[in-house]
């Protein structure tokens, strides 16, 4: 069974992973993985390190780590950072990073910011991974290697009681040409985040969001949230994706500065079962570096 699994996987890879950008249930506290327009949007110097095993326990689950930096520069009109994501599924590895640039105007209360990123990915396959019924399988004998260079754009409107962001992180659709023949290692996917912060009372805020992600030859995908937040410290939430999956939210704020994520999820019978559920923990700051730098707690 186990062979079985893992050659599914090789198919799964090839057919399919082209067109499913890594998910990622902690997107409000990291909004830069999927926006470049996000980059030293909060005139501070944010950073972030995440990690997702998603259905464990199941065989060759997908796995996906990321780490950004990012920060405000010239006065707080400019931003900058850097990204990097490594996503594994089965023995198909994927490594990406990217430098994202971006440019602020500051409409009264409301911040609009326009951004593009530009980066390389790297694709490839380690075939020692698979336990094959064949072990001379022509088909799995060298591992496939490539990289190719990407751009993506982003828009962001803010202000500390609503966020929402519109973009495309890589625009260019990405071939990979093995002995099989020519596949799509990434297609175009197109994002829209969005969140509302309404004031309970002094120490109770409501903050619903909203994830829509989209690409050709698949359903859109819809993740939306409900969280409640206690003193600007503590976070906790419901959401769903697509009423297949459920899960919960929490986060918490330590010194006013460091950030520290959790989500759990339970897919349904919808999607691959209750029987793999999902992690996913982020840990990240915020500070002021430099002199034009403000400090205020991270809303958005």
């Amino acid at each position: 069974m186990k062979a079985y699994t893992s050659i599914f996987l090789v198919i799964l890879s090839c057919s399919v992973f082209a067109q499913q950008d890594p998910l990622h249930s902690l997107y409000m506290l990291n909004p830069v993985l999927l926006n470049p327009a996000y980059s030293g949007i909060n005139n501070n110097m944010q950073g972030q390190v995440g990690y997702r095993t998603q259905w464990t326990g199941f065989e060759g689950q997908p796995q996906t780590l990321n780490a950004t930096i990012h920060s405000s520069f010239v006065a707080n009109k400019v931003g900058a950072g850097i990204s990097v994501m490594n996503d594994r599924i089965g023995n198909v590895v994927n490594t990406e990073v990217n430098a994202s640039f971006s440019y602020k105007l500051e409409l009264g209360e409301t911040t609009f910011s326009f951004g593009m990123q530009a980066g390389l990915q790297n694709f490839r396959t380690d075939n020692l991974k698979l336990n094959l019924s064949q072990g001379d399988d022509y088909a799995f004998t060298d591992d496939e290697r490539g990289s190719r260079f990407n751009i993506g754009a982003g828009a962001i409107l803010k202000s500390d009681q609503f966020f929402l962001g519109l973009s495309i992180p890589r625009l260019l659709p990405t071939t990979f040409k093995t002995i099989e023949g020519e596949f799509e290692l990434y297609n175009r996917h197109f994002y829209m985040m969005a969140g509302y912060l309404y004031q309970v009372n002094e120490h109770i805020r409501l903050k619903p969001t909203l994830l829509l992600r989209g690409v050709k030859g698949s359903p859109a995908s819809v993740d939306f949230a409900f969280n409640v937040n206690i003193n600007e410290v503590h976070t906790a939430g419901l959401f769903t994706r697509n009423l297949g999956t459920y899960g919960i939210l929490l986060q918490t704020v330590l010194q006013e500065k460091y950030r520290f994520g959790y989500a759990f999820e339970m897919p349904s019978n919808k999607s691959v079962g209750a029987n793999f559920s999902t992690h996913e923990i982020s840990i990240g700051f915020a500070l002021p570096v430099f002199r034009f730098h403000k400090y205020s707690p991270v809303i958005f």
